[in-house]
């Protein structure tokens, strides 16, 4: 049966060749979109859920009221992993993470920058990392152990077996290889080169004991059994505690910690980044949802338009529903019969589909930053398409088999449809959901685009333009002012300065600055942290409102010198700020200038109050402005002579602030992206349904056209008949999305803090779109029937 239904569906598929060819193109579109995000999907909603204990795996984090508002966030002190671990006895293994260090590695004439880690030996006992070569149980017991990734192996020993090789870590000190792992995969949230135990991190001076200082990531792996709930309450005050009674012993002023700690599924902690409110209950899994939506969406409109062809060409059919019923079909019998076409249209579609996922998969994989792939050799993928494809096939079909097996036999023999519809048909609710759904991705992407465009006019505080920066690593701390004078003396630059971090970037920021006499809610509102050794003004292009630069070579008191902001002076309440003293990070400043705010971290977020530290701060970056006279790569050819002069052993690396800047986009503007790719899909999908609808509309009402043309009408009032009830779709489907396309998006907006304001003409720019391009698309089909000769059509009456 099954064989002879299968026959009957490749007959009338090459029967129909053009109806077929849409159909398949149709729903193919759609089903790649779909494939697309399904891989994307995948990947996200499997980050770190590889690991053998997840089960028991947790991060632990903070929740804190900043400014009257509840966050939590998961740096934690560095002291607190192994505190926590000798006095809970609830805790079977613990590990600190320490990210973001840059460290050359040294074999032989071989020189790497690595992206290195600094881990405690539980790490190993916690995360399943498939070991290749060494030890098989990695201790990190001493500070001279260390473990690679498979390809920084290869990049740094080439064929040569790294075990128990010894490895220069910064030209300084000697550490030896123990292990080397598989690179991690692409659903780890863990990115790194080389591990280094947190043994060395305190031989080099990177461990403190300060329970203020929030800046590793604290893992914890709890015994089997333990309840989560019943473990934060007993850790809930441990770290205020311990922060609290070391503040009373050493006498600081600032303001009395009243945080919690707390532990959080590590399996959800990627996708749950979003500490607003104290809780992580949002982050990227509302990218996740939205992606969900937009796949949604494209396969909703491409079954849609499958439902509506296959409906379309009714009449056709009718007859051999007929003619079928008659000789002993049944409608079960029928209604698998026209799924079965509909399942081998899906199964021809997703052939197509999977094709143009591989041609399309290297920009998606550029647009969502992943390495996503499609691989043929793995059984589950083939049940996959195959039970996509099928299922596909049935969500489209069974409507058309459902509406073509229910034909009274009698009345489609004598040439008359038994179903008849009143008031809206199904046909039509189908076109203003295809279309409504394409006009909410239009509105979508134009909110994104308005979005990213004003937030990039914003005043940034700061002059981009020439605006250059290197990291502080190697030998550049120490020849550090041997380097700014031959930097300032080779033409190149026109001025240098030293900071904690890129403009572009807060590495820094906390509470307890404060002036005067300060109330409890002062001394608990948070600062960004920047800083210079000198000439930060004239160099980053601030715009100086008061006083002057910090500038240590000429004032030797500058080391305690500080800059404020203006949402800074106003958050200390300096009514003459300039020589006003301030205090903060156990030290007292003195303030010599006041600047317009800049914008640090993200571009979308609020002013901040800023205070900019003298030279008694820490540094971590320089920043240099080209001289625009001379050309770029000359200015850049003497910068790197002169950085490789005061620190040969590392590679001259660079970024330009403007594309640092731009960087901070790349989210927002992939959103963008995707909502303008799915909705030229959507609407793709949708008129090559309009265009089998008008073309087959016009074919069965060919002779009254002819009888119109023959009783005067004209080609524009016969266009104008064809096309007015398509016209009125798009209009009813403009008004459905709009409501719909602005909640979503206020909804989207409200993270952003600077934000536009959904402006009226943004629906009607979609609107117009829409009814442009329907136009467009029916407007052929229409002109090109209104014009056929009425004789041909009305011959063989």
């Amino acid at each position: 049966m099954i064989r002879n239904y299968i026959k009957i569906a490749w007959r009338n598929l090459l029967k129909n060749k053009s109806f077929s060819t849409i159909n398949i193109l149709g729903l193919a579109i759609g089903m790649s979109g779909a494939l697309l995000i399904a891989l994307w999907l995948q990947n996200m909603l499997s980050m770190d859920r590889f690991h053998e204990k997840g089960d028991r795996l947790y991060i632990v984090s903070n929740r804190d009221e900043n400014q009257g508002e509840k966050w939590a966030w998961a740096m934690t002190p560095k002291i607190l992993a192994p505190s926590i671990a000798s006095d809970f006895p609830d805790i079977e293994a613990y590990t600190r993470y320490s990210e973001g260090d840059q460290f050359l590695t040294t074999f032989k004439e071989k020189k790497l920058i690595a992206n290195t880690v600094f881990v405690d030996p539980g790490f190993f006992d916690m995360f399943t990392l498939p070991l290749i070569k060494g030890e098989k149980n990695v201790q990190f017991n001493n500070p001279n152990g260390m473990l690679l990734t498979e390809s920084y192996a290869k990049a740094l020993f080439g064929q040569e077996d790294p075990i128990g090789k010894s490895v220069k870590i910064d030209s300084v000190n000697q550490v030896t290889v123990q292990a080397v792992v598989k690179d991690l995969p692409s659903n780890s949230s863990f990115k790194f080169d080389i591990l280094l135990p947190f043994d060395y991190a305190k031989k080099i001076g990177y461990v403190d004991d300060n329970w203020g200082n929030n800046s590793v990531s604290t893992y914890i792996l709890l015994k089997e059994g333990i309840s989560l709930s019943a473990f934060n309450n007993k850790i809930r005050t441990y770290s205020r505690d311990h922060f609290n009674t070391i503040s009373n012993e050493r006498g600081y002023q600032s303001a009395k910690n009243t945080g919690e700690i707390f532990a959080f599924p590590y399996a959800d902690s990627f996708l749950y980044n979003n500490g607003k409110g104290g809780n992580y209950t949002s982050g990227r899994i509302d990218v996740v949802k939205l992606f969900a939506w937009i796949g949604m969406f494209i396969l909703l409109v491409a079954s849609i338009n499958f439902m509506n062809l296959s409906t379309a060409r009714s009449e056709r059919r009718a007859k051999e529903v007929g003619v079928r019923k008659v000789i002993g079909a049944t409608k079960h019998s029928l209604t698998l019969q026209f799924l079965t076409e509909s399942i081998l249209v899906s199964l021809f579609a997703v052939v197509l589909a999977t094709g143009l996922v591989f041609l399309m998969l290297p920009f998606f994989n550029d647009l969502v930053g992943k390495t996503l792939s499609l691989s043929f050799l793995n059984v589950q993928t083939w049940l996959f398409l195959i039970g996509f494809a099928v299922l596909t096939g049935l969500f489209a079909g069974i409507y058309p088999a459902l509406f073509l097996s229910s034909f009274q036999p009698i009345k489609t023999l004598k040439g008359k449809l038994a179903f008849k519809t009143t008031g809206v048909s199904m046909r039509s609710i189908l076109v203003v959901i295809q279309f409504s759904l394409a006009i909410v991705l239009i509105i979508a992407t134009v909110v994104v685009t308005k979005q990213i465009d004003y937030t990039k006019q914003r005043e940034r505080g700061y002059d981009e333009n020439g605006l250059m920066y290197t990291s502080l690593n190697g030998d550049l701390e120490k020849n550090y002012q041997l380097l700014r004078h031959e930097l300032l003396a080779s033409n190149a630059v026109l001025s240098v300065s030293k900071n904690m971090s890129p403009v572009t970037d807060r590495y820094s920021n906390g509470w307890g600055f404060t002036s005067g006499t300060p109330t409890e809610e002062d001394k608990r509102i948070s600062y960004n942290r920047f800083s210079t050794d000198a000439d930060a003004v004239k160099t980053l292009g601030f715009t100086l409102i008061q006083g002057r630069d910090i500038d240590v070579y000429k004032f030797a008191t500058d080391s305690t010198a500080l800059i404020l902001n203006e949402s800074a002076v106003k958050s200390l309440h300096l009514e003459n700020p300039i020589n006003s003293i301030v205090d903060g990070d156990g030290a007292k400043w003195t303030v010599v200038g006041v600047v317009k705010d800049f914008i640090i971290g993200s571009p979308f977020g609020d002013k901040t109050p800023m205070v900019i530290l003298g030279s008694a701060a820490w540094f971590t970056t320089i920043h240099y402005r080209l001289n625009p006279d001379n050309n770029t790569a000359d200015n850049l050819k003497a910068i790197e002579t002169i950085f490789k002069k005061f620190n040969p052993d590392y590679p001259f690396e660079y970024e330009f602030i403007d594309k640092t800047y731009e960087q901070k986009f790349k989210e927002t503007k992939a959103i963008g992206t995707i909502s303008m790719l799915f909705a030229g899909l959507t609407i793709f999908i949708s008129c090559l349904g309009l265009l089998a609808l008008i073309a087959y509309m016009a074919e069965t009402r060919m002779k009254e056209i002819a009888v119109r043309k023959v009783l005067g009408a004209s080609v524009a009032q016969v266009t104008s008949l064809l096309s007015i009830d398509f016209i009125k779709l798009v209009l009813i489907a403009i008004l459905i999305a709009s409501p719909i396309a602005w909640w979503a998006m206020e909804k989207w907006l409200q993270d952003y803090s600077y934000r536009i304001e959904i402006q009226w003409y943004y629906f009607a720019t979609a609107g117009l779109m829409a009814v442009f391009i329907s136009m467009s698309t029916i407007s052929y089909q229409a002109i090109k029937a209104a014009r056929a000769n009425p004789v041909k059509s009305l011959k063989d009456e």
